[in-house]
C-alpha cells in the first residue's frame, strides 16, 4: 500500500526461541533522503526479529503513518532544514507515549543526544555507525532502554553526579534548543528573513535569537557568528572545537 509517501510493508510472524510463534517488530522510517531509507531497509531485511513496514520523507506523512501502520519504533532523521527535530520528537511523544523513538543524524551527538533524549526520544546515534551498531542500539531501545554512545552515556553520568553543578566547557551547551536551530541555519547559509520564513518566526524574533546567541558564544559581530556556524556546519557539528 503506498499512502502519502509512505510505503508498508507485511509482518510476518516469527519463531521465537521457544519455538512459539512471534510478530516480528515493526519499524517506521522518517529520512527525507531516499537513499537512507533504502539503505536502512537493507540493513534490516534478513533480520528475523525486524520489518520496515513503511517509510517517509516528512514529519508531516510521519503522523499518518503512525497511525495507520502501528509500528513497534520510529527511525528518525534530525533535518533542521525542514522542521525542528526536537519539536518532531515532542509531538510524536505528546500523542503516542508508548512508541520507542530511535533518532539518527548527522548532528554532533555531543550537543544533540541529551537534548533529544529530554524531549522524548529513546536512543541517539549518527549516521557514520556500522551497520551492526545500528541493529544494536534499535533492538536495545526496543527492549525498553536507552541507548546512547559511549561519549554521550559518560557526560550525562557527569552531569548527574555533579548534582547540577556541572558546567559544560561548550558554549554551544548554554544555548537554547531554538537558539542552536537558528545557529545551523545560519550555518547553511540563510539570511534572517530566510530563517524566520523557514521556522515561521518573525524576523524580530529571529534577530534577538542572533544577538542572544552571540552574547552566549562571546561573539561581538555578525560575521563572527556565521563563521562560527559554518565552521561548526562543515565539521558535522556547530560546537566549533577546533
Amino acid at each position: 500500500m503506498t499512502h502519502n509517501g509512505t510505503f508498508a510493508g507485511t509482518s510476518m510472524p516469527q519463531p521465537g526461541p521457544n519455538g512459539a510463534v512471534r510478530r516480528a517488530r515493526r519499524v517506521l522510517i522518517v529520512d527525507d533522503h531516499p537513499v537512507v531509507r533504502q539503505g536502512l531497509r537493507r540493513v534490516m531485511q534478513n533480520e528475523d526479529d525486524l520489518i520496515v513496514c513503511g517509510e517517509t520523507g516528512t514529519a508531516g506523512d510521519a503522523s499518518t503513518a503512525i497511525l495507520e501502520l502501528n509500528p513497534d519504533v520510529l527511525i528518525c532523521d534530525v533535518n533542521q532544514r525542514r522542521i525542528d527535530g526536537i519539536e518532531l520528537i515532542r509531538r510524536v511523544r505528546a500523542h503516542h507515549p508508548q512508541l520507542r523513538i530511535l533518532v539518527l543524524s548527522t548532528q554532533d551527538e555531543t550537543i544533540y543526544a541529551e537534548r533529544m533524549l529530554a524531549v522524548g526520544a529513546n536512543g541517539y546515534i549518527t549516521k557514520q555507525a556500522t551497520s551492526d551498531e545500528l541493529l544494536a542500539s534499535l533492538r536495545r531501545v526496543l527492549d525498553g532502554n536507552i541507548y546512547v554512545s559511549q561519549t554521550v552515556g559518560s557526560n550525562m553520568i557527569h552531569k548527574y553526579a555533579a548534582a547540577g553543578s556541572y558546567d559544560s566547557a561548550d558554549p554551544v551547551d548554554r544555548l537554547s534548543n531554538r537558539e542552536l536551530q537558528v545557529l545551523h541555519l545560519i550555518g547553511e547559509g540563510m539570511g534572517t528573513r530566510e530563517v524566520a520564513q523557514s521556522l515561521h518566526l518573525s524576523i524580530k524574533t529571529v534577530e534577538s535569537h542572533r544577538q542572544r546567541i552571540k552574547r552566549k558564544l562571546n561573539l561581538t559581530t555578525a560575521m563572527q557568528l556565521v563563521r562560527y556556524a559554518v565552521l561548526g556546519l562543515a565539521r558535522g557539528d556547530t560546537s566549533n572545537k577546533s
